[in-house]
């Protein structure tokens, strides 16, 4: 060992499992964890998601990643670092635990083997236990599924717990490959029978090995390759010791035999031998069988460790350990592809041994290197001298010995004192994770250790991982033992070593390799000052040189520059120097595309100089020189060159690609690492090589492209190359962080292609892209259609940000409407203005959407002072009031009273879904006040006399709305109400306001988190508004679902479903109203039979002793129930229905019986209603029964337009009819029948004129005719009946247009409420052309003021949502009438209050849909029949009145700037398809607003000048809108964000586009010629203005912000360059214009490239001493090329002015034409190579080479003697075809020199010709 270097082994510290330290922490007491636990290590990369990208792999993200697991008892601890991720605990103790993927699944699952069971975790914590039918020992992951070792004794168990050096544990830290995939574990982590699996794997119990292969799928049993056929493995003392979860090997051993064996698993497509039993529901089509492929005798125990790792020449090896032998045993596999299999095999002379008795796969040599899937892994052996030995393969590489580090590892403590480790000896290693490893001393220490892999300096890891990727392996290996052999190698800095010692360490090996001599840099001592000033990092930064490789004094040589090279290593032939040359170069040309490696660059290409001049290859020579001038004074050119090769050059492709296309651009200088598939060192070259190619032309072969280089795509569609480049980028990651290192020329063809895409990009593009493009409003707009929006995804938007945005963040600051609101308010409210410090339940009511939603008008205030029933109401009465008085202010009280409780049904509707409430406290539910105030007497309160009215009873149903309000005003889009909040609020005593928060929960859909039992709790309180208020939030949350256990929990409530052996139960007709209702929700539409029919009893049941007088609200409740239950399945069930409806239109007092079979004759139904009874025909009572029928009716044939039913359900049309039918229900007949006739419904005069019989409108004509004949009841009949045929038609239209916000349904019931309001009370107002006048003569006051009321809320119903202002106007009328004259009840006040709330329903947020489930909500809610007091619920539960929330649909949506993340007014352009009333219609709506039903919706795109376009595309469907969880919801919760353009304001801050004129405001400042005039003067207030503060108002970018800063700076002012600065203003106007931020540093950077090109050549000062920056300005004038030759699509022109390019190209070569010595320079250079020997003629002529792309001199030179036997005139013409990439200037320059050297040859002859 003493021939290898020694190397030191970094000491973290001593180890402990952290899930120790975790545990005391938790405080366990001793009796409760056991004394034996296991840990072991393993890398993150075995969690990691496969479709997660891959980070490069560094020393800063690697280092100290460890994961653990520990296992006591039944318990598991998983920690990363110092905290605790996750915890586990399991019924039974864990036997063994181990990660694996199985099948198609993205995520590693933690698989853990306990005593009957096997539970798999995956990362989120959700598992799945799997019963097992025998005892199983172990479990081992294999790539394609879970393998399980049986035992042959199926009752015994012989499990052992297992230990930190178990293979198994060891091969944990193997990261994997990673492939996209999908896996959801809600679907698939289900408990399993144990019985399924006993039946299902009779065949795996008598297999000694078991495969999972899924966690949904069976154990199957595996087979065995013996002689060609396929058996059950029961090879039961083949125990498992090993496998990899990369790879299909195992390992196992067995005892009797002493022999090991290695096994590949094979997956063959064929079912089961027929001689083995298979139950008939499991047939396996691949079948699962094992190969041995070695086996090795001789060993008395099994391996101690086994493990893969990798030979010296990059070949798989498998490694056992043998304790007993102290020798580590390796074999290296075979891979063979076969049919896109791999198929492992070992061959037996391929083997060796090294002597060891401890050894671990360790990742050092080569960190960023993998063999296939496998990872390059060395190996570290402890070698039984006790010395750690690092080996690659067989070859010993170098000797560690420990050393104390002062870092601290997350489960490492630091040593109390520094150890001394040569006392100690190392007897073990263990916890092998990528490059650390446990250490295990004599004293029983265990010392947590890490491998330095990576030097510091990044070129130095660059070129050795380009060597590693690039070079054969046993080249490599030679590489690497010079590398790693020599312990006093400054390979690996420490701490006091120079700055460049890494690298110059590596220079000497590369030159020693190469034949020169090797020079160990040496480290000074002394103070620290003096070592610095005698480091060569002083002697290199003192010079004046840019770049820091060309000082006189170097390390890298100890020979003259000139000489002859020295003899050459033998062990290298000179094709394998020449790769190596190429690989260094490969690395050179990457490194010219990035700005910040520039100093690395200047680093490398002396290095390749002295590689280049060893080889004799002066291509390159010439090539480095070109690129660094100051190099040709070391270095000089043979005359006699042995090698024409011309470098690869990445710049000369790029350039030709775009000049004549990816096809017609030949390779050859694209370097060959960078063609090969998987390379990291060149991946950033190769990213732009691969986005030029797309861009030009390059096709798409397999994962290749035709340039030969490979490149990702992200998913998305791609029309255009320029697209296609796009996804090209987001799939490589490249983002604009990336972009601004490039090079400014090599940037501009991808910046021109974002530019190009960023007005319409595909809408199916990932987020990613959009933030690429610079449109994060589509980002976060399209971002839900395709990824949740978490970590990862979140991680790639960010990456392709730039750096100096993602600080940024929105500031939501209050709009100047807040202002102006806050400031007006109490100065407009009068005396019965809102206290604001009131909790009235809308406090929350104002926010920044609804201010812009309603600007600077009141409205919502006005609603808000409406809908108020928290504080005393105003009572006008005079100074002094008199007993009598009194009395007044007692009966005024109780009016407004009526009024008050009816408010809370409103305030419910108004705020609805507007507020999230805090589930850590209780619901604040406001007061319900009856009390008054009298203003005239300072605000004195005054109560209602409890002795004249019952205020209890009278607040009951009023404070259950009250308490519905405060719950709906909930938003459901807060997620799932936790039971344990619900159960909070629950108060000990049940009350009215807990039922009504009941009621809203469930209505929201919550209360699907409550349990049966808590449910039946809720009902033992026997609180009948509790119970009512649950019923129908229960039915409400499980609506349509027939879930049997609510259904049964209702069911208690109907005493119809009770058996006929239950005992009578009296129930209040309340709740078993309320329990009907709650029945139909349950079953809506699903045509249950058995619930229609009892049902349909319920609506002709007999009273039978309940109250009497609220038989009517039963029935009507069973009609509710029944048209739920058949909603819209009239045409369905013909059979069934028939019977159905022949019933009720006996219920509803139809004469014609169509069907006379009776339709109870079946018994049981007869036992099911025994309590009931049913009314035969002459017993039955149309009056309770009708309505109920009717509806029920109208529901079950709801859009059939069914004639059969229209034809029974008729309207009278006789005068003798019409006195024997209610009118109210003929408003009911006129209803159903509409609904029938859903889609003839129209808002239109005439269609209402066409709901009323003939007999009707002729009879109302006559009314007020003296020619009448008619009697007064004959009168009263019609005139009633045309109101109430008026009104149904006009609730038809309410229902019809709900929500639609339809402009001639909206006029037609307006006209007709103010028609109804002119009957009752004349108003100076334009009679109604076709409405009768006189009606109140016949008609009474209260059904008129009823109409009017059902008119004013259908109404409502159409414009819900929208604030119409005229609407509300008449409502604020209808609420503010005199009510003394006892017309204006409860009823009315309610009505009204419920249409305020619909007008403004959600705040103005929400609206109504139309789908068959709101028309019945909406319908129920609507029933026209109003209360006539707050307890009256006779005819019509007033519970019922919020079920219009089942109806509601969040179609709302506003646009947010997703710069400011304010919300901002915009104009929208909605397309909707065409109907059979109208084509397909597009019109204008401005943010915020609400949307047309998806039914309707076609496109919605943003439009107007202000804002970028962006485009929705929808597809109609009959669904109801999109949840706000939903990721489909092209919305996002109403949301919907856009970019606003640069040079425009908002909306909100410019209304009519005064303030945007840029162009204008701009050139006002950017046309001053001195930045002086920036400083405003006081004369002159049109100048007040200042570049930066005019940036700022137009643009958020922050780099064009910070330059208007600069360019204001009074610092600039000293300068005297007055056209640069000028030059600065312009840019920066172009950029703020255009919105092109990003050209900025385009501009500058090739500006100054040739502003200092002209001041070297005019001042002859040395300004830059290379010619880097030129390729780069080539490119740019090659874009600007293809540009105007069409090779390059723009609408725009390009995005950098052609002028300023064709200015540049021509101010360098006026440049290169000014120097007059420089053309005897360049014929020197054509004659033999030489440079000039000053540094800036040598620049100057770099600079001519370089811009016209001249060939090297031994080139020209072998072109000149093919031409030299051509005769002609003139040789251009063929210079141009020798060299056809040369500028023609310097074509016509060789044709000079070519003409000069020969009459200088003739003259020379001539002389020689004298002389002889």
């Amino acid at each position: 060992m003493s021939s290898i270097g020694v190397r030191h082994l970094t000491v973290l510290g001593e180890f402990k499992p952290f899930g120790l330290i975790a545990e005391a922490l938790d405080g366990k007491s001793a009796d409760e964890v056991s004394d034996e636990f296991e840990y072991f290590l393993f890398d993150p990369e075995v969690t990691r998601q496969r479709d997660e990208a891959e980070s490069d792999d560094n020393e800063a993200s690697s280092s100290f990643s460890d994961h653990e697991l520990l296992v006591r008892g039944n318990r598991i601890i998983w920690t990363i670092g110092a905290r605790v991720y996750k915890r586990f605990s399991l019924p039974a103790p864990v036997i063994m635990a181990c990660w694996c993927r199985m099948g198609d699944l993205s995520e590693a699952l933690l698989c853990v083997l306990q005593v009957d069971s096997l539970t798999i975790y995956n990362a989120s914590g959700d598992a799945v236990s799997i019963p097992i039918p025998r005892a199983v020992t172990s479990i081992w992951p294999l790539p394609s599924g879970l393998l399980l070792q049986q035992t042959d004794e199926p009752n015994s168990i012989t499990h052992s717990l297992f230990s930190s050096s178990s293979p198994l544990l060891n091969a944990r830290d193997i990261p994997r490959s990673k492939k996209d995939m999908s896996y959801s574990p809600h679907q698939s982590f289900n408990v399993r029978r144990s019985c399924d699996h006993m039946v299902k794997v009779d065949g795996a119990s008598r297999s000694s090995h078991l495969i999972l292969k899924d966690p949904l799928e069976e154990l199957q049993p595996i087979h065995i390759e013996e002689r060609g056929k396929l058996n059950i493995m029961k090879e039961f003392d083949e125990k498992t010791i090993w496998s990899s979860d990369l790879i299909p090997l195992m390992a196992s051993y067995h005892k009797g035999k002493m022999q090991h064996s290695l096994w590949t698993a094979e997956v063959i497509n064929s079912n089961l031998e027929s001689g083995d039993p298979v139950h008939p529901d499991v047939v396996l089509s691949k079948k699962f069988f094992f190969r041995r492929i070695w086996q090795g005798k001789g060993a008395q125990a099994a391996a101690s460790e086994v493990f893969l790792a990798t030979d010296s020449d990059a070949t798989p090896v498998i490694c056992f350990l043998l304790q007993e032998h102290k020798k580590l045993q390796a074999m290296r596999l075979q891979c063979v592809e076969l049919d896109n299999d791999i198929l492992y095999d070992i061959r037996p002379d391929m083997s060796w041994s090294i002597p060891a008795i401890a050894a671990a796969p360790v990742v050092v040599t080569r960190p960023r290197v993998k063999v296939g899937q496998l990872p390059y892994k060395d190996i570290i052996v402890l070698a039984p001298d006790s010395t750690l030995v690092l080996y690659s393969g067989k070859q010993s590489l170098c000797r560690y010995v420990l050393q104390g580090h002062a870092g601290v590892l997350h489960n490492v403590k630091p040593l109390e004192a520094p150890p001394a480790f040569q006392d100690m000896k190392i007897v073990g290693l263990a916890d092998a994770v990528e490059g650390r490893i446990n250490v295990i001393l004599n004293n029983g220490q265990m010392l947590r250790c890490t491998f330095r892999r990576y030097p510091s300096s990044s070129l130095a890891n660059d070129c050795i991982t380009a060597m590693a990727e690039g070079l054969e392996a046993n080249l490599y290996n030679h590489f690497v033992v010079l590398l790693w052999g020599n312990g006093d190698s400054a390979y690996l800095s420490t701490v006091d070593s120079a700055v460049d010692s890494e690298w110059e360490s590596f220079s000497a090996i590369i030159l020693e390799i190469f034949g020169k001599k090797r020079e160990v840099p040496q480290l000074h001592s002394g103070a620290s000052w003096e070592f610095l000033l005698n480091s060569r990092f002083h002697e290199k930064y003192s010079k004046s040189h840019f770049m820091s490789g060309f000082s006189s004094r170097t390390s890298l040589q100890s020979v003259e520059s000139c000489s002859t090279s020295q003899q050459l290593d033998t062990s290298y032939t000179h094709e394998s120097l020449i790769e190596i040359l190429d690989l260094l170069h490969a690395v050179y040309e990457s490194l010219k595309l990035n700005h910040l490696r520039r100093r690395d660059l200047g680093l490398l290409v002396v290095l390749l100089c002295e590689v280049s001049k060893s080889l004799g290859e002066d291509g390159y020579l010439d090539y480095y020189i070109r690129d660094c001038p100051a190099l040709s004074r070391k270095y000089c050119i043979q005359e006699t060159s042995l090698s024409q090769k011309s470098p690869p050059s990445l710049f000369r492709w790029l350039e030709n690609c775009l000049r004549n296309g990816c096809t017609a651009t030949s390779n050859i200088d694209l370097p060959a690492l960078m063609r090969k598939d998987g390379n990291s060192v060149v991946s950033w070259a190769r990213k732009i090589v691969s986005f030029y190619s797309v861009l030009c032309g390059g096709k798409i072969l397999g994962n290749k492209l035709s340039s030969d280089v490979y490149c990702k795509f992200a998913t998305g569609s791609a029309n255009t190359a320029e697209e296609l480049m796009v996804l090209a980028m987001v799939g490589e990651r490249f983002g604009l962080q990336q972009l601004d290192l490039l090079p400014a020329g090599v940037s501009l063809p991808l910046r021109h292609v974002l530019d190009k895409c960023r007005e319409c990009p595909p809408t199916d593009w990932p987020a990613s892209a959009f933030v690429l493009l610079g449109r994060e409003d589509l980002s976060l707009s399209h971002s839900k259609k395709f990824t949740e929006i978490n970590s990862s995804n979140y991680v790639t938007s960010v990456s392709m940000s730039t750096p100096y945005m993602l600080h940024l963040h929105p500031v939501t600051i209050p709009s100047s409407i807040t202002d102006v609101n806050g400031s007006d308010d109490s100065k407009r409210e009068d005396t019965e203005s809102v206290d604001e410090s009131t909790i009235d339940g809308m406090e929350h009511i104002f926010n920044s959407s609804t201010q812009l939603r309603y600007g600077r008008d009141l409205r919502l205030n006005e609603v808000r002072r409406l809908l108020c029933s928290a504080r005393p109401v105003a009572i006008q009465t005079p100074v002094n009031p008199t007993a009598s008085d009194q009395e007044f202010q007692q009966a005024q009280l109780w009016q407004l009273a009526q009024r008050t409780t009816a408010l809370p049904v409103g305030r419910g509707a108004f705020t609805l879904s507007t507020t999230c409430t805090l589930l850590t406290e209780a619901l604040p539910v406001p007061k319900l006040i009856l009390a008054g105030r009298l203003p005239t007497q300072k605000n004195a309160t005054v109560n209602l006399d409890p002795s004249i009215r019952n205020i209890q009873e009278l607040k009951s149903w009023p404070e259950f709305h009250n308490a519905v309000a405060a719950g709906l005003r909930m938003a459901p889009l807060q997620g799932k109400m936790s039971r344990t909040w619900i159960k909070y609020n629950k108060p000990e005593e049940p009350n009215i306001t807990h039922a009504g928060l009941l009621l809203a929960l469930g209505l929201h859909g919550h209360l699907d988190t409550l349990s049966i039992t808590d449910i039946y709790q809720y009902f033992a309180q026997e609180h009948e508004i509790t119970t009512v208020g649950l019923m129908l939030g229960l039915a409400a949350s499980y609506r349509g679902t027939m879930q049997p256990a609510i259904s049964k929990s209702l069911n208690v409530h109907i005493t119809a479903r009770y058996p006929s052996s239950f005992p009578e139960l009296e129930l209040p007709t309340l709740l078993q109203s309320a329990a009907l209702v709650s029945v139909g929700l349950l079953y809506e539409g699903s045509a249950h039979p058995l619930m229609m029919n009892t049902l349909l009893g319920e609506v002709g049941r007999k009273s039978g002793g309940d109250n009497v007088l609220e038989r009517e609200g039963y029935a009507l409740s069973a009609g509710f129930s029944l048209g739920l239950v058949a909603l819209g399945r009239g045409l369905d069930e013909i059979g069934v229905m028939d019977t159905l409806v022949d019933q009720l239109f006996q219920y509803a007092g139809s004469k014609d019986i169509h069907h006379e079979r009776p339709l109870f004759s079946n018994g049981s139904i007869d036992d099911h209603n025994r309590g009931s009874g049913q009314m035969d025909a002459s017993q039955i009572n149309v009056d309770v029964t009708a309505p109920g029928a009717i509806i029920a009716l109208g529901l079950m044939y709801l859009k059939t337009e069914s004639q059969a039913i229209l034809s029974r359900l008729c309207i009278p049309q006789t005068r003798f009819e019409l006195q024997y039918v209610r009118p109210d229900f003929i408003m009911l007949h006129v209803i159903s029948r509409n609904l029938i006739l859903w889609s003839r419904i129209h808002p239109s005069e005439d269609w209402i004129q066409g709901q009323i019989p003939k007999v009707v409108l002729d009879g109302v004509k006559g009314l007020n005719s003296e020619m009448d004949d008619s009697d007064d009841m004959d009168s009263e009949a019609i005139a009633k009946a045309y109101v109430n045929i008026v009104a149904g038609a006009c609730i038809s239209l309410g229902l019809r247009f709900a929500g639609t916000k339809d402009g001639s349904a909206h006029d037609l019931l307006y006209s007709y409420a103010v028609a109804f309001l002119n009957e009752i009370k004349p108003l100076s107002v334009k009679s109604m052309h076709g409405f009768p006048r006189g009606l109140s003569q016949y008609v009474d006051r209260g059904t008129l003021e009823t109409c009017l009321h059902l008119i004013a809320l259908s109404l409502s119903v159409v414009m819900a949502g929208s604030g119409h202002l005229q609407t509300f106007k008449l409502l604020k009328f209808l609420r503010c009438r005199n009510s003394a004259d006892g017309h204006i009840n409860y009823g009315t006040q309610m009505a009204v209050s419920l249409a305020i709330g619909f007008l403004f329903l959600g705040g103005g947020m929400m609206t109504f849909s139309t789908n068959n489930s709101s028309i019945a909500a909406l319908l129920i809610t609507l029933y026209p029949r109003l209360p006539t007091g707050p307890n009256d619920n006779r005819c019509h539960l007033q519970a019922f009145r919020h079920l219009y929330v089942i109806a509601t649909e969040a179609r709302w949506v506003q646009t947010v700037d997703v710069d400011t993340g304010l919300p901002v007014y915009a104009p929208l352009e909605i397309t909707i398809k065409e109907t059979e009333h109208y084509a397909e219609t597009s019109f204008c709506e401005v943010t915020p607003c609400i949307l047309p039903e998806r039914a309707l919706l076609k496109t919605v795109r943003v439009c107007g000048p202000r804002y970028w376009p962006q485009v929705i595309e929808l597809n109609p469907e009959e669904k109801p809108w999109w949840n706000s969880g939903d990721k489909n919801n092209p919305f996002k919760s109403g949301i919907l964000y856009i970019k606003l353009k640069v040079g425009a304001c908002s909306y909100v801050d410019d209304p009519i586009g005064r303030q945007s004129l840029l162009s204008r405001a701009m050139h006002k400042v950017f046309g001053l010629v001195s930045l002086n005039a920036c400083t405003p003067s006081n004369n002159d207030a049109a100048a007040a203005v200042t570049v930066n503060r005019l940036v700022s108002t137009f643009s958020s970018d922050p780099s064009l912000i910070a330059f208007g800063g600069l360019c204001c700076d009074s610092s600039w002012n000293i300068k005297s360059d007055s056209d640069f600065q000028e030059f600065c203003l312009q840019v920066l106007f172009e950029c703020v214009s255009k919105d092109r931020p990003a050209l900025l540093q385009v501009y500058l950077s090739l500006y100054t490239t040739v502003a200092s090109m002209a001041d070297h050549v005019i001042s002859g000062i040395p300004v830059i001493d290379d010619s880097q920056l030129l390729p780069s300005l080539k490119l740019a004038l090659a874009y600007n090329d293809a540009l105007l030759k069409g090779r390059l699509v723009s609408s725009g022109g390009s995005i950098v002015q052609s002028t300023f390019l064709g200015s540049l190209n021509k101010r360098v070569e006026e440049l290169l034409e000014c120097s007059p010595s420089l053309t005897i320079n360049i014929h020197d250079y054509f004659r033999s190579g030489k440079w000039p020997a000053s540094d800036n003629l040598s620049t100057l002529l770099s600079w001519y080479l370089q811009w016209y792309s001249v060939p090297s001199p031994s080139i020209v030179e072998a072109g000149i003697e093919k031409l030299k036997s051509i005769q002609t005139p003139s040789l251009i013409p063929l210079l141009r075809l020798l060299f056809p990439f040369t500028n023609i200037n310097a074509i016509k320059e060789i044709d000079t020199f070519l003409l000069s050297t020969s009459k200088s040859n003739r003259s020379t002859l001539s002389s020689i010709g004298q002389i002889i």
